[in-house]
């Protein structure tokens, strides 16, 4: 036999031996892929939940996951008892696009977080940012792992510091699918956007039991800290799903709004838009009579693309409509009073409901058109008492900061203060256009001739009939946009059917806008 073929032989004895260690590491890569084994698995499925590795399946394109770290485990384990320490971390494509990711295993150590699984999140997050994609969590977790102590708190810490590093850098998502208590609420508050699943998902500070141990109230996890709390009361969630399949895909629809980082732009799409870029219904959706409600979310549908509003938080401080939606395919952010409710007026909540938004689009180069009906402040002692100074403040700040393409549309009211922070012209709105039968004033008409014209109404023989006379005269030549458009604080006076073609055309104007604010280390929005 030639030397050259009997050199290419493999020993029996070495052969034997890779064949050991191929079949370890499949033995290896199954306990990985199994966590917490089959019987927690099943508990899992029995809660009514998901499996971690189940979800990334779910979220991410198919056959597109690619897993890092996953023989890590807790070092006090050497039986590696905790495969994965607990969380399972990668990356992955969504419609074609990369994302990082992070999914907490509660089959393994309930989703606890300890030193490793720290480091693992630490690290995904730091690719993440890296390699300017998005950041997602699933969030599925028990808290702190007792047993590691400080290690446990000192990984929090490294994990708060990327999620503020990450910042307006890249964009983060959290997704509550299980408990999450505890020191773990606190980087899904740091993160832009928090998705609840209903009936299965919780976030609190401190749970149930030891709420009834201090303070003695008897609740339950659903009531201080469920989904439904979330979305409607303290605002910390952005959307819910219905389960965990509709939460994951309310996930993917917000992607695709969003860039995947703050040098690039929203990501254009050819979505189907109304036959025509005139839609007369909308010259009947705003009543004249300035006291009459209608819901704008209607006038929004009836200005963007079919069917591409994607609202958020629509449980929340429902006196204001925050969400995207796309113009000829362009992605663009509304945020607009609502007249159902109290009136369009903003109050604590909305005004911090829209600061965020408007901030986080601002951050994410993703033009801002404002729809605004609103009659002022929302007044009362509670307000005052809560803040809406500061709280108005901070929309009003955020609408000034940003450098994106701002446009407005006054549909119908603009009153006072509010006008202003509404993104006016004084505030370095881009465009801003007008209905004709807007009302644009320090007040309304009634309020202010109650102020000018007291005496005018007491001596009069007929008061009632004098004061109509001169509420309609306010109305006509001082609350009216054409006082506005004379002084240059409005572009134009449109027909409402005009709205979709006027915004389309501004924002094609302003698609290579160039501003910047003054060089600082940071502002201080009052807080």
């Amino acid at each position: 036999m030639p030397a050259n073929k009997a050199s290419q032989i493999v020993p029996v004895e070495e052969q034997k031996l890779k064949v050991e260690k191929f079949e370890r590491l499949a033995q290896q890569l199954h306990k990985a892929k199994l966590g917490g084994g089959d019987i927690r698995i099943k508990k899992q499925h029995l809660a009514g939940k998901l499996t971690a590795r189940e979800r990334i399946a779910l979220f991410l394109d198919s056959d597109t996951f690619v897993e890092s770290d996953s023989f890590m485990a807790a070092r006090q384990n050497s039986d590696s008892a905790t495969p994965g320490d607990g969380v399972i971390t990668g990356y992955g494509k969504v419609e074609g696009r990369l994302v990082f990711l992070y999914a907490q295993d509660f089959t393994v150590a309930g989703g606890s977080l300890g030193e490793v699984t720290a480091k693992k999140i630490c690290k995904i997050m730091d690719d993440a940012m890296n390699m300017g994609a998005p950041l997602i969590g699933l969030n599925d977790s028990g808290g702190a792992r007792i047993q590691e102590g400080v290690n446990s708190l000192a990984g929090y810490g490294e994990i708060f510091y990327r999620n503020v590093q990450a910042s307006g850098v890249i964009p983060q998502i959290a997704a509550i699918l299980g408990p999450c208590a505890g020191g773990a609420v606190y980087s899904p508050a740091l993160m832009d956007f928090i998705l609840m699943s209903e009936n299965n998902s919780y976030m609190f500070v401190t749970g149930p039991d030891v709420v009834k141990a201090v303070t003695h109230e008897d609740i339950s996890k659903e009531d201080l800290g469920g989904a439904r709390t979330h979305a409607a009361i303290s605002g910390q969630a952005s959307i819910t799903g219905s389960d965990e399949e509709d939460s994951l895909f309310k996930l993917r629809q917000l992607l695709s709004y969003l860039p995947a980082n703050n040098m690039e732009d929203p990501p254009s799409t050819i979505t189907q838009a109304p036959p025509t870029e005139y839609n007369e219904e909308l010259d009947d959706l705003i009543p004249l009579n300035p006291n009459k409600p209608y819901d704008m979310k209607k006038v929004i549908e009836h200005i963007v693309d079919y069917d591409s509003f994607f609202e958020l938080q629509p449980q929340f401080a429902k006196n204001i409509i925050i969400g995207f939606a796309r113009l000829e395919g362009r992605v663009v952010g509304i945020i607009a009073n609502q007249p159902l409710h109290l009136a369009g007026c903003l109050d604590i909540h909305a005004s911090i409901k829209g600061a965020r938004f408007v901030r986080f689009c601002d951050s994410f180069n993703i033009p801002l058109v404002t729809l605004e009906d609103v009659p002022g402040f929302l007044p009362g002692r509670s307000q005052e008492a809560g803040g809406i100074i500061r709280t108005g403040a901070k929309l009003l700040y955020a609408y000034c900061e940003a450098t994106v393409p701002k446009v407005t549309v006054i549909t119908r009211k603009a009153y006072g203060g509010a006008y202003i922070v509404m993104n006016s012209k004084h505030i370095r709105s881009d465009r801003c256009f007008a209905y004709p039968n807007a009302e644009i004033a320090v007040m309304g008409p009634e309020g202010a001739v109650n102020i000018i014209n007291r005496h005018d109404i007491a001596e009069a023989s007929d008061p009632v009939a004098k004061k109509a006379e001169l509420v309609q005269d306010y109305r006509d030549n001082f609350a009216t946009p054409y006082r506005a458009a004379e002084m240059g604080y409005i572009e134009e006076i449109i027909y409402p059917r005009e709205t979709r073609k006027k915004l389309i055309q501004s924002l094609d104007m302003l698609k290579n806008k160039r501003c910047k604010n003054r060089a600082k280390k940071h502002g201080n929005i009052p807080l």
